[in-house]
């Protein structure tokens, strides 16, 4: 049975529908938007950037049309978006989407946003900008991978939920530790200390789980082909053009794009390297960004698992829903 949680007075309730990469999220949330009054939040680090639309398997324009979504083209990809950030738009359209009658449903497979959405923002210190020019110096000089073994010798925590190459949250990890002494996960599990900004949680964790790793890894594999065919690598040749853009900002570390940009840099030097290396190497990234979200799921144990494989998926969900907002209607 669906577990439900009582909001706060005065806080209004959603849905959240989370689940790895390429689990059938955004059809099962379609499937849903056409049998209840709900609308869409994007909870997704990558959807927000504008011109980023094939490789990160954006909902097309006829879907966001028949289906009102949020926080989707919010930021260019030359610009930051924090999970502070997100927490205070998702906060803003949860209440917009209320205040005109329907449901919010959260959905998307960027579990640091969850986190700070369900459980709050700790009180951490504010960025250093001598210590990141710091970091960003040892990192041009030792590489990324090296400063993530530095981060799990002093915060095991934080670095077993990292990629060796994700830069952006290895070098925040490491300034927060540099400038105060702790470790970011022990900032996190401060959560609602002085200056904290609270947590939300919802009304229902819905999460969409293989039961057979080689499921997802197949369809992980079929999606990579599709972006392919669909015009990918034209989409990061646009985005290469851009005099702003470069390989080390965060929209471009994206899983996919960062494998994409450096098989164009390697074609552009006169390597040329088979277009099976670019696939096999995006589809290993891919995998392995699915385990670290699997493993963010595992310690929710609010969440109701769903079995995204199983023939009644989606039935599953919309039944969950419906126990769990009766007052939502068609």
């Amino acid at each position: 049975m669906a577990s439900c949680v009582v909001p706060e007075p005065g806080t209004p309730h959603f849905i959240a529908l989370a689940g790895p990469t390429a689990c059938g999220k955004t059809a099962v949330a379609l499937a849903l938007a056409r049998a209840l009054p709900l609308e869409v939040v994007s909870v997704d680090s990558a959807l927000v950037y504008r011109g980023m639309d094939v490789g990160t398997a954006k909902p097309t324009p006829a879907e966001r049309a028949a289906v009102p979504h949020h926080l989707i083209d919010i930021r260019e990809p030359s610009e930051h978006y924090s999970a502070a950030e997100f927490v205070a738009d998702a906060r803003r359209a949860i209440a917009q989407v209320h205040a005109r009658g329907a449901l919010p449903l959260l959905v998307g497979g960027t579990m640091l946003y969850f986190k700070a959405l369900f459980e709050g923002l700790a009180a951490m210190p504010a960025a250093d900008p001598q210590v990141r020019a710091a970091l960003e110096g040892e990192a041009r000089a030792q590489g990324w991978p090296a400063l993530h073994a530095e981060l799990a010798r002093v915060d095991a925590i934080t670095a077993s939920r990292l990629a060796p190459h994700d830069a952006q949250r290895i070098q925040r990890a490491l300034e927060v530790f540099r400038v105060s002494g702790r470790p970011l996960s022990a900032w996190h599990a401060d959560g609602g200390g002085a200056g904290a900004m609270q947590g939300t949680p919802p009304a229902l964790l819905l999460s969409l789980e293989p039961r057979e790793r080689s499921w997802l890894h197949q369809r992980i594999a079929l999606r990579f082909e599709q972006m392919l065919r669909g015009g990918f690598l034209d989409e990061v040749r646009t985005l290469r053009r851009r005099p702003e853009l470069c390989a080390q900002l965060p929209s471009m570390r994206c899983v996919g794009y960062r494998q994409a940009w450096e098989w164009l840099d390697a074609c552009d030097s006169g390597a040329a390297p088979p277009l099976q290396a670019l696939e096999e190497r995006s589809v290993a990234a891919t995998r392995q960004l699915a385990k670290r979200q699997l493993t963010w799921l595992r310690a929710m144990p609010q969440r109701q698992v769903i079995d995204c494989q199983a023939d009644d998926a989606i039935a599953q969900v919309l039944a969950a829903v419906r126990r769990c907002a009766p007052g939502v209607t068609p």
